[in-house]
């Protein structure tokens, strides 16, 4: 998929609430053709309530998060910090004892 130039304006995405295992997340989403672009905030207490197989693009803008995957290994992540995945790689989620917020970005480049 091809897009055009486009500046984005999060301000005047309204956030939508998911659920954690504790805490919550809020979503400011994009989709566009084949890419979705979002700007999540994980809640202080933050605990993904899956373990998420898609691939994604991750870069911390703010605050830090644990990334586990289910092999049992985990990564910390600081502002600044940046990882990428393609889908069905590796199952992940995502904590945050303190809140973070993310630039996360997924689409079909990532399978």
């Amino acid at each position: 998929m091809k897009h055009p130039f486009q500046c984005i304006d999060w301000s005047t995405i309204d956030p939508t609430t998911h659920p954690g295992i504790t805490g919550t997340a809020l979503w400011q989403t994009l989709q566009l053709p084949g890419l979705r672009l979002r700007i999540v905030t994980y809640s202080p207490g933050y605990l993904a309530d899956h373990w998420c197989k898609k691939g994604h693009i991750v870069h911390c803008l703010e605050g830090s998060f644990i990334s586990e995957l289910d092999n049992g290994e985990a990564f910390e992540l600081h502002q600044g910090m940046t990882y990428v995945v393609s889908d069905d790689m590796s199952n992940h989620r995502s904590s945050t004892a303190s809140g973070v917020k993310l630039l996360i970005i997924d689409g079909d480049f990532l399978r």
